[in-house]
């Protein structure tokens, strides 16, 4: 099943979430972001000033309810600094406290601050509030083409259904076909209008645009929706075939797979419409631009601020809170998005998805402890989830536990589908695991499967490659695999490092320096590479340099286990013996060599 497919919009990004830039125009949807040093007078002594820095310092670690309390303190004593209270409202808002949000952007509006946001913000506490008139005329003093014909339409049209004006609403709301990549989101959004008024042929008449046009993405909330509509509407056949059509997209099978059920077992007379307010209608769209900015390379900051707005005005919005998770854990805030994911409840359609990103945070965060009880319980509640057994083996893997790995690896293996695109992941994971658990032939086995699979795929060829050559095995083949990987990813510090390790078995030691070297600026704090830099550099006659690249490699931290701690420290006191090369086929080698890409 294909993710939401909106229209791209590019947006010019502020570092809200880092530091702070200078205030800037806004071309597309973009924030006017603090100037990065508010000026805090010192009228009460320093009391001002110290809050606003200890906000600060908790901005920065992205502690960003500690740094907006720390911040309202010293705009508590510096009351006219229109700086801080610009930053105030916008933090409050990525945090989701609204109501809070929507005192502090009224005030700095009263200050002449007329920022697009500030507006946003305010619309939304007045739809909440159930102001429909003052959130219409707040959100008409939105400027900027993208507002006005993109997000104004989507939230004003909720606030006229809130007004009872479903005509007003479905004419506001059309403005956005003036973009025919908005298609399916004007659609699904008449459609809920309609179908809130009981238009219920109107309403299946837009529903049935997204459903019927191969050209259009269904979004996981649209199938929720539109599933729904059928089932109240005593078409329970279509509502199964809808919902049993999409079963493709790994990252939301048990998704899926839960509607699906649920769609199957659903009693039409009893099954309650989604929409039953404004509020949940404003939810929807408020979610629709967040999905559609999300999808910007730079518009994850206005992403962070609609989607909560979103679960503000409708808190029990899951599928709004699985998106504020991935936009935290794309800014590596992965404590605070399992927080997030702590909201859904187990009832929860998105509940098990949930769990899993909430065990993939825990390896993000090297919690491996935690990911692995979490995961062998979510292995228990599904074992038929391939994906899940997989994740365990890699968590496993990671704990350098390649025994028990193997275990979940094989297993999910028999699980998975034979056309699964990951196949080749699994079994290079299994390569990897068997290779560490000291079964070489069966790492092996995987790893050629997984090469022949991933049709050649660089992390594979680079793998097998630099194991051949640990065992001296296989070398004219062992080096060239190693070579298409360089070509496929010549910035890669790892791989870069293989094929410097490559000529230096081959005896061909200043071709191992110099891509060594490239390795180590590539990978500066990668111990293997710097103790391979340091064997080079001895066969090469640098022997200073050598005992300098050993010493640094003994402060660096090694994820491979190829680093032994005494024997470097052998290396530094005693030297190396003189290196005895691979035996290899000098015109293969040439030829090979004579591939190997340029910079």
């Amino acid at each position: 099943m294909a993710k939401i497919g909106y229209l791209f919009v590019t947006v010019l990004s502020f570092m809200l979430f880092n530091s702070c830039s200078n205030r800037q125009e806004a071309q597309l949807p973009t924030i006017q972001a603090p100037s990065s040093q508010p000026k805090i007078s010192s009228v009460s002594g320093q009391k001002p000033y110290g809050a606003y820095l200890a906000g600060r310092v908790a901005h920065l670690r992205k502690n960003f309810n500690t740094a907006a309390d720390y911040y309202i303190q010293a705009l508590n004593e510096d009351s006219q600094n229109q700086d801080l209270i610009s930053r105030i409202y916008i933090i409050l808002a990525s945090e989701g406290r609204i109501d809070e949000a929507a005192k502090y952007a009224k005030i700095s509006l009263q200050k002449g601050d007329k920022n697009n946001i500030t507006y946003i913000i305010i619309a939304t506490d007045e739809i909440k509030q159930q102001q429909y008139a003052a959130a219409i005329k707040t959100m008409n003093k939105l400027d900027g083409t993208v507002y006005k014909e993109f997000i104004t339409p989507l939230i004003s049209s909720w606030a006229y259904v809130g007004l009872n004006q479903p005509d007003k609403a479905l004419k506001e709301l059309s403005i956005i076909k003036k973009e025919p990549s908005f298609k399916a989101l004007y659609n699904f959004h008449a459609g809920m209008i309609n179908d809130y008024f009981d238009r219920t042929d109107a309403a299946r008449k837009h529903y049935e645009v997204i459903v019927h046009e191969e050209s259009l993405e269904m979004s996981f909330r649209a199938l929720q929706v539109i599933t729904n509509f059928y089932l109240r509407n005593n078409e329970k056949d279509k509502a199964i075939a809808l919902a049993q059509k999409y079963n493709d997209d790994k990252l939301m099978l048990d998704m899926l797979n839960k509607l699906s059920n649920s769609v199957q077992a659903a009693n039409p007379s009893e099954t309650k419409r989604i929409i039953t307010s404004a509020q949940l209608g404003l939810s929807e769209a408020l979610f629709s631009i967040a999905a559609t900015l999300r999808q910007g390379p730079s518009g994850v900051d206005l992403a962070h601020i609609f989607i909560c707005l979103s679960i503000y005005s409708n808190p029990k919005y899951d599928l709004a809170k699985l998106l504020l998770a991935d936009i935290l854990e794309n800014r590596e805030m992965y404590a605070q998005a399992n927080e997030v994911y702590n909201e859904i409840d187990e009832s929860s359609v998105a509940y098990f998805s949930a769990q899993v990103k909430k065990a993939n945070n825990y390896v993000s965060m090297e919690d491996y402890e935690n990911a692995e009880i979490l995961l062998k319980s979510l292995a228990l509640e599904a074992p038929q989830n391939y994906q899940v057994l997989l994740d365990l083996g890699d968590v496993l893997r990671l704990q350098e536990k390649p025994e028990e790995a193997i275990s979940y690896y094989e297993e999910a293996l028999s699980k998975m589908p034979s056309n699964a695109s990951q196949k080749w992941v699994l079994y290079y994971a299994l390569g990897i695991s068997y290779d560490a658990n000291k079964q070489f032939s069966k790492a092996e086995e995987n790893l050629t499967k997984a090469l022949e699979i991933s049709q050649n795929n660089y992390l594979v060829l680079n793998y097998l490659g630099y194991s051949w050559l640990k065992q001296g095995k296989n070398t004219e083949q062992a080096f060239g695999m190693i070579i298409d990987a360089y070509n496929q990813l010549p910035t890669d510090g790892h791989i870069t490092d293989s094929l410097g390790w490559a000529f230096y078995q081959l005896g061909m030691y200043d071709k191992a320096i110099e891509y060594l070297e490239k390795a180590a600026e590539l990978e500066p704090a990668n111990a293997l590479i710097n103790e391979h830099l340091g064997d080079a550099y001895w066969q090469g006659g640098r022997k200073n340099e050598a005992r300098f690249q050993w010493q640094h490699a003994l402060t660096l931290p090694d994820d491979t286990g190829e680093v032994i701690t005494k024997d470097v420290k052998a290396k530094i006191a005693n030297g190396i013996k003189k290196h005895q090369p691979l035996d290899y086929d000098q015109a293969d080698i040439k030829s090979k060599i004579a591939t190997i890409s340029q910079d």
